[in-house]
């Protein structure tokens, strides 16, 4: 298929708008907290309730893509989110807020299935590896923007004294006055519904999957499953993204409780920093792998970011605005190469793998719904040291995985 260059930069589109919709849980979570007179165990249960889609969707959506084409499975699940995001916009209540958010994430991680293999075909596959880095690169500049959209909603709906413009006059009039916070959701709704239109308008190709991309039937998963490797790449997956989200998401609460700081200010940007270098990590990750075994450069940033989480956590304040960007930096290349090395230590069925693989995104939901519940028992600061745990397990992979292929360096 000829290179599809509008296709091509409507996937980046799609990437962002996945991102700006996905890693805003952290910003909002003290807020969501006060608002709701939550417990650390229901703050818990909002990204538990995202990020469990992707447990139960993973595997059906490859599914609802080989049986339906790409354009209607896109359309699907933008609907999903826009239905999710406007249910919650108009009924702003904790029980519709889990509902909403489990919408999203159905249609989050539909659109992860769908994505990568239109990519591969809209790019041409030569270019691949190029475009699924930089696409990698604008997921990353859309988490570091969503949370400063958010605190610049949120402080100026906050202050009615100050001159709106059109757009925070129109996001007043639709915002509950104590939920100022409700009004992102109003902008994802936005989001989710120009996306929605667009992708009506536009024309999507099918996509021809190689043989071993071919998502199989249960049966194949369920004998996948009973592979030892298959099981500790899962868990090396649940691992990295329970980290990430453990982290995230607790980062404006963690620095309101221990250092004072405002969540709708220093917390959100401090979020944003986490994701912003996270994208940089991507840049120099890529450097690294070019010279480096894909193991080697795990483990290095691994043991960083086990030193670095220890000094955030009992640090200062300053001590922890530098450590939780420095974290999303140490946590960039682990997803990618966890993932490769995974695929690479098995010689067929890929495409049911990775739907496994997928799976284990739930990482996310248990994670942060533990930390929560730690929070409740023995208090946030030393919730957070369950993290060491599934860090040590990324560790672990750098010594253990023996994959058939190895990455491609420089003079090999």
């Amino acid at each position: 298929m000829k290179r599809n260059y509008y296709l091509v930069v409507l996937i980046f589109i799609i990437f962002f708008a996945i991102s700006f919709l996905t890693n805003i849980l952290g910003s909002i979570n003290p807020n969501v907290s006060d608002s709701f007179s939550l417990n650390g165990t229901m703050t818990g249960l909002l990204p538990f309730s995202f990020f469990i889609a992707y447990a139960l969707m993973s595997i059906p959506s490859g599914m609802i893509v080989q049986k339906y084409n790409e354009k209607k499975s896109l359309i699907f699940a933008w609907m999903l989110a826009l239905t999710g995001a406007l249910v919650f916009s108009f009924f702003p209540s904790f029980p519709v807020f889990l509902g909403s958010l489990f919408l999203i994430g159905c249609g989050m991680a539909l659109l992860q299935v769908i994505i990568y293999p239109l990519l591969r075909v809209a790019g041409g596959e030569e270019h691949f590896a190029f475009n699924s880095v930089f696409a990698q690169l604008v997921f990353g500049a859309a988490s570091f923007l969503s949370p400063f959209v958010y605190s610049y909603l949120v402080t100026h709906l906050d202050h009615p004294t100050e001159q709106k413009g059109l757009l925070i006059s129109i996001i007043s009039s639709i915002t509950p006055k104590a939920l100022s916070w409700v009004s992102i959701y109003w902008v994802f709704s936005f989001v989710s519904f120009l996306m929605v239109t667009i992708i009506l308008l536009s024309r999507i190709p099918k996509v021809a999957r190689k043989e071993d991309e071919i998502v199989g039937a249960w049966e194949t998963h369920v004998s996948l499953f009973k592979q030892k490797t298959v099981i500790l790449f899962f868990f090396g997956i649940f691992s990295y993204v329970g980290t990430e989200q453990g982290i995230a998401n607790w980062i404006s609460e963690f620095l309101r409780t221990y250092h004072g700081l405002k969540p709708e200010t220093v917390g959100s940007a401090t979020v944003g920093l986490f994701w912003g270098m996270m994208t940089i990590g991507c840049v120099l990750g890529m450097a690294l792998l070019k010279v480096m075994d894909s193991k080697i450069v795990l483990r290095i940033f691994t043991v960083a970011a086990l030193i670095i989480l220890g000094f955030t956590l009992h640090g200062s304040a300053s001590v922890a605005l530098f450590g939780f960007p420095a974290l999303g930096f140490c946590l960039s290349v682990m997803y990618a190469i966890i993932f490769s090395l995974a695929l690479n230590s098995v010689s067929k069925f890929h495409g049911s793998f990775a739907g496994i693989l997928c799976t284990g995104i739930a990482g996310g939901a248990i994670v942060s719904l533990l930390i929560g519940k730690l929070k409740d028992l023995i208090g946030l600061q030393s919730g957070m040291l369950v993290l060491f745990l599934p860090l040590l397990y990324i560790l672990s992979i750098s010594f253990w995985s023996k994959p058939i292929v190895t990455n491609a360096t420089i003079g090999k």
